[in-house]
């Protein structure tokens, strides 16, 4: 019968809790606590045996009571999820009996914060993070907490430290530790030479290796970064949309940039042309319609630097093609500005001057007009370009853009002090913005 009954529930344990909470509605603990030792791995499950332990109390079993709760003191704390609302009084008697139980506060913390009471979800894991200072879950979770939900952000970033700390082999936590050092606009340098320690660390998660990808980028180190890159198959992930191809064609947009500086075309060519094409390993295919102008553009400064006219003025028409009014880019399909950027220089290089003028002014207006919007995210957006792990302030974000915009416009109208003025802005909000990196070089 206890054999028909495991396989009847599939031996699950929400099944279980489900159906012994019939019987202790109805007063009948001793049933409750009979049928929810019926299952056969119990002793690794810690909410189980917390509510053994609330039965065997309100039976009076104080002692039976306090055994359970020792035994799921001591089960690990991962994969653990309450989400009735019968589990708060559950723990909360596990607290009564057993004050020093940092489990229980923080169990109690995840349930609270699932279900938005987020200063009660804060007071029970500040009451665990107490209780065992180095939880690195705890720790991180108030983080989180910390630096979304109160606005305390130094608390927040203290709080990852002494988690990662607490424990170094928890890639998780290295990758949200480094994910809030770009919120602090920490120098790509610092984050790469912080991330360089723990290269087993990095290999566990494909977000984390491509930041690592990125931030290689971000220093110029760009033959090292396509080694990288080429060296990991990639799988899709929520936040990821658009990262490993993005890298791809940067990377080797930039390769080629420096392979035509020193005169080595039919290299740039070779690379220009690899750069649409998005090899397996990336995880990741090209989207309908993507826009190549920048690719377009430089492969026309190839051929016209071999002396191959027809085929430079043909390349640089396609680069002229696209939307020539810019746009917000809150999505990783959305337009990117330097997109309208390279429109405006494929159209000098047409002869079409007063065109390409008008796009590069395009951008300065829309950058003016647009500095002090307000964004917000419709709640069922998707494709956002990060995972949102932490809250982020989507008018700066908008500022940035902005800025980012005008240094644009102003570069291809040759105001090169200009320009430098507005990628100083961009860089000073935010030293990891790849584009503002990457075209401020162009002014030299």
């Amino acid at each position: 019968q206890k054999q028909e009954l495991q396989t009847l529930m599939q031996n699950r344990s929400y099944t279980f809790i489900e159906m012994a909470l019939q019987y202790a509605d109805a007063g009948l603990y001793a049933d409750a606590v009979l049928l929810l030792s019926i299952k056969s791995d119990i002793l690794s499950e810690p909410l189980s045996l917390y509510y053994l332990a609330y039965w065997e109390g309100e039976l009076g079993n104080t002692r039976q009571a306090e055994q359970w709760l020792h035994k799921a003191f001591e089960i690990s704390p991962d994969r653990v999820f309450p989400n009735r609302i019968e589990d708060i009084a559950v723990l909360e008697y596990a607290i009564t009996l057993h004050a020093s139980d940092f489990k229980a506060y923080y169990y109690l913390g995840n349930y609270f914060y699932a279900k938005r009471l987020y200063e009660k979800a804060a007071t029970c894991w500040e009451q665990s993070v107490k209780l065992n200072p180095d939880h690195p879950t705890a720790l991180r979770n108030l983080g989180i907490a910390y630096f979304n939900k109160f606005g305390k952000k130094e608390e927040a970033l203290h709080l990852f430290e002494k988690a990662f700390h607490a424990d170094p082999s928890d890639s998780r936590i290295l990758f949200e530790l480094d994910q809030l050092y770009k919120r602090f606009n920490k120098a790509p340098l610092e984050r790469l030479d912080m991330l360089r320690n723990y290269a087993g660390l990095i290999n566990d998660r494909d977000d984390l290796f491509i930041e690592y990808v990125a931030l290689h980028s971000l220093t110029g180190n760009f033959e090292v970064a396509k080694t990288l890159l080429q060296s990991r198959n990639f799988h899709p992930w929520e936040g990821g949309e658009g990262k490993t191809s993005g890298q791809h064609i940067l990377i080797h947009v930039e390769l080629a940039k420096a392979a035509l500086d020193a005169g080595d075309l039919e290299q740039a060519k070779q690379l220009l042309t690899t750069a649409q094409h998005y090899p397996d390993n990336l995880g990741e295919g090209k989207i309908y319609g993507a826009l190549e102008n920048d690719i377009f553009y430089w492969l026309g400064s190839v051929y016209h630097q071999m002396k191959k006219e027809p085929l430079a003025q043909d390349h640089w028409r396609r680069a002229a093609v696209g939307l020539n009014e810019p746009a917000p880019a809150i999505f990783y399909n959305d337009q990117q500005p330097d997109k309208i950027f390279y429109q405006g220089l494929a159209l000098q290089k047409l002869g079409e001057q007063a065109a390409a003028e008008k796009l590069f002014r395009n951008l300065i207006v829309y950058g003016e007009q647009h500095m002090n919007d307000e964004v917000r995210i419709d709640f069922f957006a998707v494709s956002l370009p990060d995972l949102m792990i932490f809250d982020d302030d989507l008018s700066l974000r908008n500022r940035i853009h902005c800025y980012y915009l005008i240094a644009l416009g102003y570069t291809g109208l040759g105001d090169n002090e200009k320009a430098n003025e507005f990628y100083e802005k961009v860089l000073d909000l935010d030293k990891a913005h790849q584009g503002a990196v990457i075209h401020r070089g162009l002014l030299k």
